[in-house]
């Protein structure tokens, strides 16, 4: 028997890495539960299935999460690639059609020699050989208390939602009308729909409703967990808020959140909405629609009732509900290498959101240096920690050198990158984010020939 790399979780993460591995030539045994085990969150068993929305984000240059795609467009990412052919209309970000994407991942692994997918579920970490964890933030209770154990470390968890989706023929586009976000005074095509409140009267009416209205309890099992005991509050994700929990917090925080109504102006009205609700493209024909930014934890029979007070759906036809569901991820400060290594178990490499790492593409981009990492292991070679200019590597740097005490989910944002010195503080932001992101660029191509095959 060849041997091989374990590869832990068939989600973005492990897909990728396993792809990675392939290419240089490895043997990957990948193993993935569903559809064996469901998690409740996922709605069939292809690999690499998108669950919260079906945008990659930003697709500009200048932008962080733009950035994060350019440097794994340049080190030869599958899924990426994969989501550029699969994507959607939806202005200046990378979205795709979710079943199209999956199911082109699990094609191209499946049908690779070098990787053999194994439908089952590992319930506890494997003590020899080179194991990549990418179990995601839906790991098993099994596999969690085996986790916990190793790192001799109790559970982290945290909170996330999913947006409802509905039907696009249910749409009143009497109201609702099509447009994009101007994008720093650029008018882009109009990919979204957007539904919107011309008066403040109805806004806050909707925004009491959404506060008011009844959320699904957690179950004892599924309540988050911290130094051992049941926290007396839900633990959220700062950016993945249900948009009950944003109505909350103040009688505008929408309107500065997902139903900030700039840019959008209602080409039937003179005036401009007070506040707008957006609708995006989940496939190519363009039937299916998701509720930008609408993740929720209300009842079902609530959702139908609260968001059909949106302008342009009180017909709406919903074809998913939104829910949550139980995220996990370790204490990675204390844990792991910017290698994605584990400090103390080198042949043990972490990838995904499991690491603290947010976002799709950032989930994708930690796969590939898990995968390239354990090929340079089996190659008796140094592992890769990538330059902290670029994105990729300020990340690996952030969840593996912050404060443990305040460690949160990190998703790519400049932020996080060494300050430039040629450039004034006081310099335009845009400017700013041309010379990150050409930096950025520059130094990964230092390396590059470290990383392809």
């Amino acid at each position: 028997m060849k041997k091989a790399v374990t590869i832990i979780g068939g989600g973005l993460a492990g897909s990728e890495a396993a792809w990675q591995l392939a290419q240089r030539g490895i043997f990957t045994r990948l193993f993935e539960m569903r559809p064996i085990i469901t998690t409740g969150a996922h709605v069939g068993g292809d690999l690499g299935e998108l669950i919260c929305s079906n945008s990659l984000g930003s697709n500009l240059p200048d932008r962080a999460s733009g950035l994060l795609k350019n440097e794994l467009r340049l080190m030869n990412s599958l899924l990426i690639s994969i989501a550029d052919q699969v994507s959607v209309p939806a202005g200046s970000a990378l979205a795709v059609d979710r079943t199209l994407f999956s199911q082109a991942v699990t094609e191209k692994l499946s049908t690779h020699p070098n990787i053999e997918i194994i439908r089952e579920e590992i319930k506890g970490l494997p003590e020899d050989g080179i194991t990549i964890l990418a179990s995601g933030p839906l790991t098993s209770n099994s596999l969690a208390e085996s986790i916990a154990l190793k790192f001799n470390k109790d559970n982290l968890f945290f909170f996330d939602a999913i947006s409802p989706i509905i039907s696009a023929e249910s749409v009143d586009m009497e109201i609702a009308y099509t447009g994009s976000r101007h994008d720093n005074g650029i008018e882009v095509e109009g990919d979204y729909i957007n539904c919107p409140f011309h008066n403040k009267q109805d806004y806050l009416r909707f925004q009491d409703e959404l506060i008011r209205a009844e959320r699904i309890n957690l179950q004892s099992f599924e309540q988050p967990i911290l130094d051992g005991v049941i926290a007396g509050d839900q633990r959220f994700f700062e950016g993945c808020l249900p948009i009950e929990i944003i109505a909350s917090r103040g009688e505008k925080a929408l309107l500065f959140g997902p139903m900030r109504p700039i840019g959008l102006k209602d080409p039937r009205v003179e005036r401009p909405p007070y506040a707008v609700v957006q609708l995006r493209r989940e496939n190519l024909s363009g039937e299916l629609l998701n509720l930008v930014g609408f993740q929720t934890n209300l009842t079902f029979k609530e959702q139908k009732r609260v968001l059909r007070l949106i302008p342009g759906l009180k017909n709406a036809e919903f074809l998913r509900y939104g829910q949550m569901h139980r995220n996990t991820f370790i204490s990675s400060p204390e844990i792991l290498l910017p290698s994605l290594q584990t400090k103390k178990w080198q042949n043990l490499i972490l990838a995904g959101q499991i690491t603290g790492v947010e976002g799709y593409a950032g989930n994708i981009a930690t796969g590939l240096l898990a995968g390239v990492n354990a090929y340079r292991v089996i190659m008796n070679l140094e592992p890769l920690i990538l330059p902290t200019e670029t994105m990729l590597g300020s990340l690996c740097h952030y969840i593996t050198h912050s404060e443990l005490k305040s460690f949160q989910p990190m998703k790519a944002n400049f932020g996080i990158l060494p300050p430039l010195v040629d450039l004034p503080s006081r310099s335009d932001k845009r400017i700013r984010a041309e010379h990150y992101a050409e930096r950025a660029l520059s130094k990964l191509s230092e390396v590059l020939p470290e990383i392809l095959p």
